[in-house]
């Protein structure tokens, strides 16, 4: 029959391929390798992050104990109260959820009142206004500054105002960290010991900060850091410390700072001798004269009973220079 083929004709074989590179790309895995990556980048990113947050917490944290506490506290350890400030002010007048300021402010009256009652009574301080006080009161200082290995670091001269004691940097020894007032630990632990000596006496005290004359970049116009509030921050850790040791807060008459304008070795203004905290125990007539200078004018006529009318004694004030600058 025409119509049958021959056993020996075969049909050819038709082989179709299929490409399944279409359907195998949405089960590939190189998508999720990126995405992986692109999370644990993240993930560091944070992490550094957030330890860089924590060392600038702690930073802060450190300076502002070191160098006056917390912007909460006042000189004396107690919680600015934020209650009864007048209308304008910067400080928020919201009540503490929670606790009523009448019902706070009872309850701090009456634990201050039975810690009083249970605290023995103070003995009256002893104030120093005699030459030969103020001399005892030197000695004691040097023996103390000897024993803290801190000798060469203070000097002190008795002038007709009062004890001026200088506490100053030598090339071996700095008081303060470079540029800060964060207190070297070794001053640290004089300060507080100076503060439980003079808070048993009953003279008032002045602090002056001095820094030598290096000055600041003024990156930030006349309100930048600089010298003058280099100076002040210096003379208010010092206070701080002092009175952490145990001096009263009214003992301090005065904390004020002078940056480089009153340097003790004039002709090497950036000498270490230059930075430095001086104390001035005053007399009780001195005192009162200073009182009267900033507040209101005595009514009596002429100066107090005590206060030095005339210059400190020139060869005291030349040995103060001697001992801490070296001179010959």
């Amino acid at each position: 029959m025409a119509g049958l083929k021959n056993k020996g004709d075969h049909e050819g074989a038709v082989i179709k391929k299929v490409s399944r590179r279409q359907s195998d790309e949405g089960h590939g895995g190189a998508w999720k390798v990126a995405f992986a990556d692109f999370v644990l980048a993240l993930m560091c990113l944070f992490l550094v992050l957030w330890v860089l947050a924590a060392r600038d917490q702690e930073n802060l944290q450190q300076l502002l104990t070191t160098s006056g506490g917390s912007p909460l506290l006042q000189g004396n350890g107690r919680q600015i109260d934020h209650m009864g400030n007048p209308p304008g002010t910067l400080i928020p007048r919201d009540p503490i959820p929670g606790q009523a300021g009448s019902q706070a402010a009872s309850k701090s009256a009456l634990r201050d009142s039975d810690k009083r009652a249970s605290e023995p009574p103070e003995l009256p301080r002893k104030r120093y206004d005699s030459e030969a006080d103020l001399r005892k009161l030197a000695a004691q200082l040097a023996q103390m500054s000897k024993e803290a290995g801190l000798s060469s670091n203070l000097q002190t001269v008795v002038t007709p105002y009062g004890l001026r004691v200088t506490l100053h940097d030598t090339d071996q020894q700095g008081m303060f960290e470079r540029g800060s007032a964060i207190v070297d630990p070794k001053f640290r632990g004089l300060l507080q010991q100076m503060g439980a000596m003079l808070g048993e006496i009953d003279n008032r005290l002045l602090l002056v900060g001095h820094t030598d004359a290096a000055q600041y970049h003024r990156a930030g116009g006349f309100a930048a850091m600089s010298n003058w509030s280099l100076s002040s921050n210096r003379a208010m850790a010092a206070r701080v410390h002092m009175m952490q040791g145990g001096l009263a807060a009214d003992s301090v008459l005065q904390v004020v700072g002078m940056a480089e304008r009153a340097p003790l070795d004039k002709r090497h203004p950036l000498a270490a001798a230059n930075r430095r905290i001086e104390l001035l125990v005053l007399t009780s007539g001195q005192a009162e004269a200073v009182v009267s200078m900033f507040g209101a004018p005595a009514e009596t006529s002429g100066a107090p009973p005590g206060v030095a009318l005339a210059l400190p004694n020139a060869d005291e004030l030349q040995k103060l220079r001697s001992n801490t600058i070296g001179i010959k």
